[in-house]
């Protein structure tokens, strides 16, 4: 199908919200995993019957690759950005559009967005072109990637693997060369680590830095927004128009002692062979205490955050991937006691951080423990993934820093990245740095 064609068939309308057809999906999930999109024939808007029609446009957009519905919202042309397409997550609001946050009764519920997100309008004013609306993991709370309602996209470096959320829509339209750039949010890792799964760069910026104004929240005090690109250069050019000037990096680096020992043989192995290009790296362990007391601390705050911010629709009982249902229950259990002795390590842990990176240092680590885990896994096995991923992921999340991820090797043939932290606010001198270091 040419491109005025497509335009022929967007052209019949897209339907209010985003609509579901999960046992049809279901069958034609396959069949797209064996054949690209444009191997698929579609009927034309003459169709005899409009509905199917309709419903073939719609399944269009809602395949593999993670696209939601297509737009086309042009910038500034003068604009900084001018000649970038970038592609939405279903968190963001914009203008027109209904924001279903992966749930199509949410979007039903909150109707379509009267206004752009910050980021969204920000961009536009930069001169990007808007071309899409991406899937998201269910309220964003799910870093595998799947969701019951619009799929779960395929990760175009390693098919046979998990694209890693809640970004997934983004991170895969990215990879797939469907867009150039995709923004998608990072709470516990749902930016680096689908970035590290499909071999992308992925910037989680320091926490406030960047306006959340127009997107859907899971818990507050983590949530960024932030961004994919198949390049530094690319990277860089986003967060110029995104971001306020930053004081320079040193030339110190650190080794993340317990995030190697975390992760994979093969991965550490892998990064290791990587990061020698570096020169002498002294390792060190931020967290003395155990990174299981830190990560214990994280989800006491998070959990209460969580429930605060979404329980109240979770109490009308919408339907939710069960998997999505038996995170938010623990979410509710959590007690204020928990929360606020959470927040102390908090404190401590972040002045901590702040200290020692105040002069510039850059700690360096593997984003993720291992590769993307494979499309078949089973719950509990996905379940211990996520709990040495996030184990990771709170070095930079739970004091807000920022955090950049490098695609710079592949594991068991699938993509694994290298992670650069540094202190609050320097998140242009990560991506400034990444420019310059030629490691991918």
């Amino acid at each position: 199908m040419n491109k005025k064609e497509a335009k022929k068939l967007h052209s019949f309308g897209p339907a209010p919200v985003p609509t579901p057809v999960p046992r049809v999906k279901k069958f034609f999930a396959s069949y797209f995993q064996k054949r690209s999109l444009s191997s698929i024939w579609l009927p034309s808007p003459n169709s005899s019957n409009p509905c199917y029609t309709h419903f073939m446009s719609t399944l269009a957009e809602h395949a593999d690759h993670g696209l939601i519905k297509s737009l086309d919202i042009p910038g500034n042309p003068d604009g900084p950005l001018a000649g970038i397409d970038v592609v939405v997550k279903d968190l963001f609001d914009i203008a027109g559009e209904v924001t279903a946050f992966g749930n199509p009764e949410w979007g039903q519920r909150h109707g379509k967005a009267l206004a752009h997100a910050w980021i969204v309008q920000r961009l536009l004013d930069a001169g990007a072109r808007i071309t899409g609306k991406t899937t998201t993991v269910e309220l964003a709370f799910g870093m595998e990637g799947r969701n019951i309602h619009y799929g779960t996209p395929i990760n175009p470096a390693a098919p046979d693997r998990l694209p890693g959320g809640s970004s997934c829509g983004s991170v895969a339209m990215v990879a797939g060369h469907r867009a150039m750039v995709g923004i998608g949010s990072d709470t516990g890792g749902s930016v680096r680590i689908p970035a590290s799964y499909c071999g992308l760069y992925g910037l989680r910026p320091t926490h406030g830095i960047i306006s959340l104004a127009g997107a859907a929240a899971l818990a507050p005090s983590f949530d960024t927004p932030g961004w994919f690109a198949r390049d530094a250069a690319t990277m860089l050019r986003i967060g110029e128009a995104l971001l306020p000037p930053a004081k320079p990096l040193s030339t110190v680096f650190l080794k993340v002692g317990p995030a190697f020992a975390n992760a994979d043989p093969a991965v550490s192995a892998a990064l290791e062979a990587i990061i020698e290009q570096l020169g002498p790296m002294p390792a060190i362990d931020p967290a003395p205490e155990g990174l299981d007391v830190i990560l214990a601390a994280q989800r006491a705050v998070r959990d209460r955050e969580t429930w605060a911010t979404l329980g109240g629709f979770i109490e009308t009982n919408p339907t939710l991937d069960p998997v999505i249902a038996g995170r938010f229950a623990a979410t509710k259990a959590a007690t204020a006691a928990a929360a606020e002795a959470g927040l102390l390590v908090r404190r401590s842990f972040t002045a901590r951080m702040n200290a020692l990176l105040e002069g510039g240092a850059i700690l360096v680590l593997p984003t993720s423990p291992c590769p993307a885990p494979r499309r078949d896994a089973d719950q509990p096995s996905l379940e211990i993934v996520r709990d040495r991923t996030i184990r990771v992921g709170i070095i930079a999340a739970f004091p807000g820093l920022p955090e950049l991820t490098i695609p710079v090797a592949r594991v068991d043939g699938a993509p694994v990245g290298l992670s650069f932290i540094a202190g609050p606010g320097r998140d242009l001198a990560l991506l400034e740095l990444a420019a310059d270091l030629n490691l991918a």
